[in-house]
């Protein structure tokens, strides 16, 4: 399943209420890096199993998540796991790292 665009009316639902595991991509069309992560996170979204969320952040159009999850440079990938936090990176990522947030 693609990645599915997060904003600040879905993503409460989505990634804390559901408490699901997530990964969540904090990014911003203007950042070089970001737009070569792009398809790396499309990847992993293809590979995850079922039941875990890929998601994707608008850190310009949400600022409102990138202050309240203390985004300060992007990208950042964010792991969730019953609605908290509890891994993240920062920077380009490889497949596997993405996916070892996971573990």
């Amino acid at each position: 399943m693609p990645a599915v665009h997060l904003d600040k009316n879905n993503f409460e639902r989505l990634v804390i209420d559901e408490k699901r595991t997530a990964i969540i991509d904090f990014w911003a069309p203007r950042c070089a890096p970001c737009r070569m992560l792009g398809p790396v996170v499309e990847a992993v979204a293809e590979e995850v199993p079922e039941g875990v969320l890929v998601g994707k952040v608008d850190a310009d159009q949400e600022p409102e998540l990138s202050i309240r999850y203390n985004v300060m440079a992007i990208p950042t990938l964010i792991a969730f796991r019953d609605g908290q936090e509890v891994r993240r990176t920062v920077g380009l990522t490889s497949k596997e790292e993405i996916l070892g947030l996971l573990d």
